[in-house]
């Protein structure tokens, strides 16, 4: 299966914005109205858009679910949405407006919850979020709310500890190249697509270019998430084409 590339909108105060290394001083808001940046996005041939709802991440709770319901009316993308989903109510407020939820800490913290989740709704509504700091010594290790604190937690431990439960659907982060433009890290990508066949990984944080794009799309991920770079006209629509199913 070839790569698809997931563009990503994140939303605070339901703007537009980028945080470097996920910090929330260090924002970087863009002039464009969301819903009409997601149309943009499904003309080009995107088929999935990835929202982030930061004020859902800082508060516990979805918190732009009326924007990210505008969006899906006004793209007709298919909606991945994360941020704050860290209750049974919250999921099912979530999955009313987008087509997969994202799980992130509480995959952490949580993981008898969350198996019951994936084994009743089915891998194919939930990705987990597996953000991760590479530790020379420990290899990736997941980090938990918002990116703040480091737990304990391989990221093997994590996938395999799902795997029974059906997990499908991981969007995995290193967070020292998020919105930092420096390339993605495609050793990583490529050691869990080999460990790991059956998982349709996500691969998110330092794509510039192009180049970036095919290097990923060798490493055999199943998409690439990007905001950044499509925000500041990185990539043109004509070399993002081939990685757009309905271009």
């Amino acid at each position: 299966m070839s790569m698809e590339l997931i563009p990503a909108i994140d939303l605070r105060d339901g703007r537009c914005v980028r945080l470097l290394k996920g910090d929330f001083n260090r924002e970087t808001r863009y002039p464009v109205d969301p819903a009409e940046l997601a149309a943009q996005y499904r003309d080009w041939g995107a088929r999935w858009l990835h929202v982030v709802d930061l004020d859902g991440a800082a508060r516990g709770e979805p918190a732009n679910l009326g924007v990210v319901a505008a969006i899906r009316a006004a793209s007709g993308l298919k909606i991945q949405l994360g941020g704050g989903i860290r209750t049974r109510e919250s999921l099912e407020t979530a999955l009313a407006v987008a087509d997969r939820a994202v799980i992130g800490s509480l995959a952490v913290t949580s993981p008898d919850r969350v198996s019951a989740w994936l084994g009743e709704l089915g891998g194919e509504r939930l990705t987990l979020a597996l953000d991760v700091w590479v530790d020379a010594a420990r290899g990736p290790i997941v980090a938990t709310h918002g990116w703040t604190r480091a737990s304990a937690l391989s990221l093997a431990d994590a996938v395999e500890r799902y795997l029974p439960a059906g997990l499908r659907h991981v969007l995995c982060t290193d967070i020292d190249k998020d919105g930092a433009l420096a390339g993605p890290n495609v050793a990583l990508y490529g050691d869990c697509v080999r460990r790991w066949r059956d998982i349709a990984w996500q691969a998110s944080g330092g794509v510039r270019d192009a180049a970036d794009l095919e290097s990923l799309a060798a490493s055999g991920v199943a998409a690439a998430v990007s905001g950044k770079a499509l925000l500041e006209g990185r990539l043109s629509a004509a070399e993002i084409k081939p990685f757009l199913p309905g271009a």
